[in-house]
């Protein structure tokens, strides 16, 4: 009686349709939630960050499968120069949410000043104005930056933040999936619409990928060293969010190199993969 009972149980759990869920992605294989597409893009873009000068910091994430790539320099420590503005737009926005201050028109055209094309000018009034280290620095790990830290040997303003590229990708994070709806889609507007000196970094994804990114650079490192960091996001969607920070270290050129260093990266994950 056992096995006849089993038998027949089996026998109608195979009638049974598959459980429900969403379908897998587009191209990915068994296993991989990236894909053999972007999982063999992925190999040659961290290959070649490795050939290129200095330490390069990568996250990658897919919004849809939940899949990430983190390189192993995605917990290094590099300054983040203007990537916090970003931060400080969404604290600003969640701030006025709550009643805790009323931006003016003129707040609002520094805010869009410091995103479109990275206004040092337009951060510094705003840090200024609304509290500085005491009130965005301690609000800032809420919004993903957990590993930033100021430095004693500097000022403590948005410019001398040490924070990662795992930081950078929460952060994003933040602004696609935990903002309110009407503040995501601003600052996505923002992102996807910057100024020519802000296109390079995940704005190498091309043009059929619809980036935004926010970048930041800087010669002023303790030794020398250029560094040129970008984060944004890529694909229908923005289905796919990326994070790069690159510490050339000290060599001919910095800026310039560190420049196509973060933007092949972009160019190598994502120039075709969502068609011309």
């Amino acid at each position: 009686m056992g096995k006849l009972l089993l038998a027949a149980l089996l026998a109608a759990f195979a009638l049974l349709p598959p459980p429900s869920g969403p379908a897998p992605s587009a191209g990915a294989g068994p296993g991989d939630p990236f894909g053999p597409d972007l999982r063999a893009r992925i190999a040659r873009a961290q290959a070649y960050a490795d050939s290129r000068p200095g330490v390069t910091g990568i996250v990658l994430r897919d919004r849809r499968t939940g899949a990430v790539y983190r390189s192993p320099a995605a917990g290094t420590l590099i300054w983040a120069c203007s990537t916090p503005k970003l931060a400080m737009a969404v604290d600003l926005l969640l701030r006025e949410d709550t009643g805790a201050i009323a931006l003016s028109a003129e707040d609002r055209e520094l805010l869009h000043r410091m995103l479109y094309s990275s206004d040092d000018a337009a951060a510094h009034a705003l840090w200024t104005r609304y509290g500085g280290e005491t009130e965005f620095g301690r609000r800032f790990p809420a919004y993903g930056m957990t590993d930033m830290r100021f430095s004693d040997r500097h000022p403590h303003h948005w410019g001398w933040i040490r924070t990662t590229a795992d930081d950078l990708d929460r952060l994003i994070e933040y602004v696609l999936t935990r903002l309110p709806a009407r503040h995501r889609d601003h600052l996505v507007r923002e992102l996807r619409a910057v100024d020519v000196n802000q296109q390079w970094g995940v704005w190498g994804a091309g043009p059929s990928a619809q980036p935004g990114n926010k970048n930041g650079w800087s010669d002023d490192n303790d030794d020398g060293s250029w560094i040129m960091n970008s984060v944004g996001f890529a694909g229908p969607d923005e289905r796919y969010t990326l994070a790069l920070m690159n510490d050339t270290g000290v060599v001919a050129g910095g800026e310039e190199a560190g420049r196509e260093t973060t933007t092949k990266i972009a160019a190598i994950l994502f120039a075709g993969y969502f068609g011309a």
